[in-house]
């Protein structure tokens, strides 16, 4: 088998399993239904990432969708090389990006510009216009699925986890409530019908995070935090936005927009020239790596303790599944 032409779908995989053809690693992170460890192929000694997932009563694979996700290349999404299936679990062979998460790597740095983070959300940008051209639509896009291929400084950055909810759970496409909900556009909160404009609202908290180093619907709980981006309130609050060039905010404005057919699209980001790093500061953003630093303890702390809930839920389901 070549490794970078021919792939492997769920359903043809036969006589050929995850263990014949990988040794399993270290555990790299976990979630409420998989847990994503390093692998390396036992031919080529290449490392890739694994994603387990244990197969609950009722969850299913989709041949098609696997098929449309093995088949994405891009620079800045991560890839899925190859997929095993077995009555218990899903193996996911993914690429293995080893440089860290995105806010990581900047708080790491200590200080950073409009134009570092330019850069960055360029490529974010960059693999949501690829995804939606490839009728893909992520619904889960935040910090932790943001990664560095290397730990150099001019690595790549890669969107990952993208369309694996779509995957694994059926008529999510229509108007259920998935996602993270801190990043979760409005009617995807609302379960009304959604599109790619989703993400881009998902991209606008990213960037509003970016750049001041907080939440723009930060709630002490998360009911509090879906009334404040039902209502579309936040705001570019004084003294962290005040020296903020004027296109940045035009841009963070025109993606958190509460009518999703106003919304900017990927394409359309792509041309403006804060994206392209010509109307971008040069000048260091003031005090942004301390607020996102006390952000990102927040959010892993918050992150480790909503895993532990959801696995222990999904659990008493699944048992009351299978009485």
């Amino acid at each position: 088998m070549k490794e970078d032409s021919e792939y492997w779908v769920a359903e043809s995989i036969k006589d050929v399993n995850f263990d014949q053809k990988y040794t399993m690693g270290s555990e790299l992170g976990r979630g409420a239904s998989a847990v994503v460890y390093c692998c390396t192929h036992k031919e080529t000694q290449k490392n890739w990432a694994v994603k387990k997932i244990v197969k609950r009563p009722q969850s299913r694979v989709f041949t098609t969708e696997i098929k449309l996700l093995l088949g994405l290349q891009h620079e800045n999404v991560v890839r899925m090389k190859e997929v095993f299936e077995t009555k218990a679990n899903i193996h996911m062979i993914l690429e293995f990006a080893a440089g860290g998460e995105l806010f990581d790597r900047i708080v790491e740095r200590g200080s950073y510009s409009e134009r570092d983070a330019a850069a960055a959300f360029r490529q974010i940008i960059q693999g949501l216009k690829y995804l939606h051209e490839n009728n893909v639509i992520h619904r889960d896009l935040k910090p932790e699925n943001l990664l560095y291929l290397t730990k150099d400084e001019e690595s790549i950055l890669k969107i990952a986890d993208f369309g694996l909810s779509k995957m694994i759970t059926p008529n999510i496409m229509k108007m259920s409530i998935c996602g993270t909900p801190s990043y979760s556009a409005p009617e995807l909160l609302e379960g009304k019908m959604y599109d790619y404009s989703a993400d881009m609202w998902s991209s606008g908290v990213i960037l509003f995070i970016l750049i001041g180093g907080y939440e723009p619907f930060y709630a002490p709980t998360d009911e509090k935090i879906f009334a404040r981006i039902l209502r579309n309130q936040w705001k570019f609050d004084s003294p962290f936005w005040d020296n903020i060039s004027s296109n940045c905010k035009d841009l963070v404005s025109a993606l958190l927009v509460r009518d999703p057919a106003k919304r900017m699209s990927a394409p359309e980001v792509l041309k403006q020239h804060w994206v392209m790093g010509i109307a971008a500061k040069e000048e260091q953003i003031v005090g942004a790596t301390e607020r996102l630093k006390s952000f990102n303890a927040r959010r892993k702390l918050k992150g480790a303790a909503n895993a532990v809930l959801m696995a222990t839920s999904v659990m008493k389901v699944s048992s009351k599944a299978e009485d």
